[in-house]
């Protein structure tokens, strides 16, 4: 904690809204990409803090929120039907799918375990030869290495009996997508610092020079969003588009390259359907063919019909930063915590658990 608190400093904090206010001179529209982002904003104040002239939005950066009902409902299979040992983090087990979520379907005697690790998974696999177990592996780039190498750890083991449920999805392909949505209007973007430690920077620069619009990389303490809006307050306000890096203190250039091998050994890019925005092509990872043993789309040759999303949850605009979880007419009424109408009221890094939590009545 005494390593984060300089990033949490009040004093700082205040320094650099004073040079917000004095830098912000016209309307701008930012975007964060990342929940965390998103949860730090909301749970620390700094929207009420802002200059009137910026405007922050939330966007698709929640992989739990954006996982189909599709890929929760093959999950759900899998554990009722199929009697595997589902195995998945805590939040994704909350997430309503078509019929039920996994948590209902543990309470109607599925095998479903909650983990903190994939790891762990590979490990019930050694412990239980003769059950087959499934990780849902569910996120951006940042948890793909860990996912990635319980597949190698499995097979270095000679298990049979592991596979992943892969929901990967990948943030340059998202936001451009958001960048091309016609209700969209953002002018500015606060890239995931904890992705760029994996992945570096390279992907966003064709996106910075495309659309001309500044991009900044930025963390998550007070501190660093507040330092990384207002780098980009200050691209905006001089008519620039750059790619800047907030998070120098973890984010290098090349990301983690030993982490990017593992990704290659084991997932292929491929087109992904996002929850509440729908398909974004080559935003995805599968399994590649040459692990299709490991892959429990495959293994177990899964075929759901895809449902319809809740008509009255309005988390596809939440997530494309078009409207904030508070002008949903069922934001904490039909759609609570504990009733969840869609993920991002579940998700610890979902927009709409953020302000239900967080947010005082006037936050904008």
């Amino acid at each position: 904690m005494k390593y984060l608190s300089e990033f949490r400093d009040p004093e700082v904090v205040e320094h650099y809204l004073e040079e917000l206010h004095k830098v912000a001179t016209r309307p701008w529209t930012i975007m964060e990409i990342c929940g965390g982002q998103t949860h730090s904003l909301v749970k620390n104040g700094l929207l009420n803090l802002l200059p009137k002239q910026i405007t922050m939005v939330h966007g698709p950066g929640c992989p739990v929120c954006v996982t189909p009902l599709n890929l929760i409902d093959k999950a759900v299979y899998l554990a009722e039907e199929k009697g595997v040992i589902l195995c998945s983090f805590g939040d994704m087990i909350r997430v309503p799918g078509s019929s039920r979520s996994l948590l209902e379907a543990k309470a109607n005697g599925a095998d479903v375990r909650i983990l903190y690790s994939p790891l762990e998974a590979v490990k019930i696999a050694q412990e239980h030869p003769h059950r087959q177990v499934v990780f849902f592996a569910v996120g951006f780039e940042t948890t793909a290495p860990a996912n990635a190498l319980s597949v190698l750890h499995a097979r270095r083991l000679g298990l049979t009996n592991y596979s992943i449920l892969a929901s990967h999805v990948l943030v340059p392909p998202a936001m451009e997508a958001v960048i091309n949505d016609g209700e969209a209007q953002i002018q500015g973007f606060l890239a995931a610092g904890h992705v760029c430690t994996i992945m570096g920077l390279e992907e966003y620069e064709p996106i910075v020079q495309k659309y001309h619009i500044p991009m900044v990389v930025t963390g998550f303490e007070p501190v660093d969003l507040l330092q990384g809006i207002l780098m980009t307050v200050k691209q905006l306000e001089n008519g620039e588009a750059k790619l800047e890096n907030q998070y120098s203190r973890v984010v290098k250039a090349n990301g983690n390259p030993e982490a990017r091998k593992v990704i290659e050994q084991v997932f292929e890019v491929s087109d992904r359907e996002w929850r509440g925005i729908g398909n974004i092509p080559l935003s995805g990872w599968e399994v590649n063919a040459s692990l299709a043993e490991f892959d429990a789309n495959r293994k177990f040759s899964i075929s759901i019909a895809k449902a319809s999303e809740c008509a009255d949850c309005i988390a596809g605009q939440v997530l494309k930063g078009i409207k904030k979880p508070f002008e949903c007419s069922q934001f904490g009424k039909g759609c609570t915590p504990i009733t969840p109408l869609g993920a991002p009221m579940v998700s610890s890094e979902g927009a709409c658990a953020a302000y239900y939590h967080f947010a005082e009545a006037d936050v904008v």
